[in-house]
């Protein structure tokens, strides 16, 4: 069996820094500037270790440094490394990767990376050989990707010993970036590529709330607000949810990104994983998120900002979850996903948290730490 693995190493680096990406080589930069640390390669491993059982029946095929070949090491692979890279990688290294795997006869390709990543892959391969994606990257809207990284990993290990699973087609999505930083959402679908069969471990595109549920979502901004207390520090997550917290308060706000408030005023727009923690520092703090319809995810999908630093500081005990119960039930009784990065913080997130679906309704939901 042939498995090609591809890592984006500087996928996710912009999501604790609140720069919503890395596309291009001046945020990357400025990421980099800003203190950002690399995400994807922890997350790669931590998916491909689900394959150590089947070393001796692997040939492992990848690019190196941080591309795969430093991660497949480090958990006592032996990889075939194809070409060699300049000191920065970039879109179309990620190309050639995946170009020169199908020509060596891989069986399955797995990545690391976010939806530009996926974009690099498809435009390379198209659907010649199956993939999956690891979910690296701060945007996630692809269908290429598994849930979360074990899965990505439980899924090549079981199509790899059992390619009799089939495929199916799934779609490649991105955003563009300048208008995500300025808070427009404009999604494009670029193609589709092939994925193992396996629905219970891949991604479900995200989903909104249904329209005639905007009385909930006021409901949840009323009750929210009513029970805001002086004196703490409000973190306030991103999203459609959210925003109408904000308005009530007559105060503006960051729809793609991190708000912080204080005694009903704002104190900081759009702020990072560092501007938090020092705004906060150990004073009383509360954070205010929603759950992305569809996913489940309340924390690692698109508000990295919110990093298991900040949670750690403020508390698993000080977190408001709000979404109506269409966001819930799009769900089918998954649970609500943790993916921090931070293997304590996930941990510390299992078990059941109350979330407000109206000003009159509350209900308990498992969470699940990745």
């Amino acid at each position: 069996m042939k498995l090609g693995v591809i890592v984006n190493p500087i996928a996710g680096m912009g999501g604790r820094v609140g720069l919503k990406g890395t596309d291009g080589p001046e945020v990357l930069e400025r990421a980099r500037r800003m203190g950002a640390r690399p995400e994807s390669p922890g997350k790669a491993e931590k998916a491909l270790r689900t394959l150590v059982p089947l070393k001796d029946r692997l040939e492992i095929l990848t690019f190196p440094g941080d591309m795969g070949e430093n991660e497949m090491r480090n958990l006592g692979f032996e990889p075939l490394v194809l070409n060699h890279l300049e000191e920065n990688t970039t879109p179309e290294d990620t190309e050639r990767a995946a170009k020169m795997m199908v020509e060596e006869g891989v069986d399955l390709i797995i990545f690391a990376g976010g939806d530009g990543t996926a974009r690099n892959v498809y435009n390379s391969i198209g659907e010649e050989v199956p993939v999956i994606g690891i979910p690296a990257g701060v945007k996630i809207h692809s269908g290429v990707f598994a849930n979360h990284p074990g899965a990505a990993g439980e899924i090549a290990f079981n199509y790899l010993q059992d390619m009799e699973i089939g495929t199916k087609e799934a779609e490649v999505m991105d955003i563009d970036e300048e208008a995500f930083r300025e808070g427009v959402v404009t999604a494009k679908l670029y193609g589709y590529m092939r994925i193992p069969h396996m629905p219970d471990l891949t991604q479900v595109q995200k989903s909104s709330g249904f329209a005639d549920e905007k009385e909930a979502i006021s409901g949840i901004a009323e009750k929210i607000i009513e029970e805001m207390r002086d004196g703490i520090y409000y973190i306030m997550g991103s999203g459609t949810t959210i925003r109408p917290i904000m308005e009530e308060l007559g105060l503006p706000n960051t729809l793609l990104g991190i708000d912080i408030i204080k005694d009903r005023k704002l104190v900081a727009s759009d702020v990072n994983e560092k501007q938090i923690l020092e705004i906060i520092g150990d004073e009383p703090a509360k954070i205010i998120v929603t759950v992305i319809g569809g996913q489940g995810y309340i924390f690692g999908r698109g508000n990295q900002q919110i990093s298991g630093e900040v949670i750690k500081r403020v508390g698993r005990k000080n977190i408001i979850v709000a979404a109506p119960r269409s966001k819930i039930f799009s769900l089918q009784g998954r649970p609500l996903l943790v993916d921090t990065g931070d293997e304590e913080v996930n941990q510390m997130m299992n078990g059941y948290i109350k979330v407000v679906y109206d000003y009159y309704t509350e209900s308990l939901q498992e969470v699940k730490g990745l």
